[in-house]
């Protein structure tokens, strides 16, 4: 991949716009194979009151609407945690080409852990999959807003 560019600093953002806000702080940036970035988010469950208004989902959502279309073939997807078995599904259903993510999620997480929606049989199309982008981060943001909560 020459000329590779993480753009997980943007998804951090997010996430910490998410924290602020109340929310779990999980962030996602949706990037055409240019760079260009066409969408952001973080999640908005809450705010919403949407239990899909996940960070993933809602970029998802976003830059298909830029981009006029449900597909999103040859885009890369930054999300600060593992996603969810239901974001997992849409990333697959939106063509997402490659999807980094920062913490694993042992407990919801639906790529590495739990049911592995990609290793799945009936998955039509799997992205390629990069763990651990900026993972320390992902991780002390979300333990510090447990923390404060407890």
């Amino acid at each position: 991949m020459s000329g590779f560019r993480s753009h997980m600093d943007l998804a951090l953002e997010e996430a910490r716009a998410a924290a602020r806000a109340g929310e779990v702080p999980v962030g996602a940036v949706v990037v055409e194979p240019s760079g260009r970035v066409l969408a952001r988010a973080r999640n908005k469950m809450r705010e919403l009151r949407d239990p899909t208004a996940h960070a993933e989902m809602l970029a998802i959502r976003a830059a298909c609407a830029a981009l006029g279309s449900e597909r999103l073939t040859g885009c890369d997807l930054y999300v600060t945690l593992e996603p969810c078995p239901a974001c997992a599904g849409a990333i697959g259903a939106a063509r997402i080409a490659r999807l980094y993510y920062g913490a694993s999620d042992p407990k919801s997480g639906g790529v590495a852990q739990g049911p592995r929606v990609f290793a799945h049989p009936q998955c039509h199309h799997v992205p390629e999959v990069y763990d651990g982008i900026a993972a320390q981060e992902s991780e002390t943001l979300l333990r510090s807003f447990f923390a404060a909560r407890r």
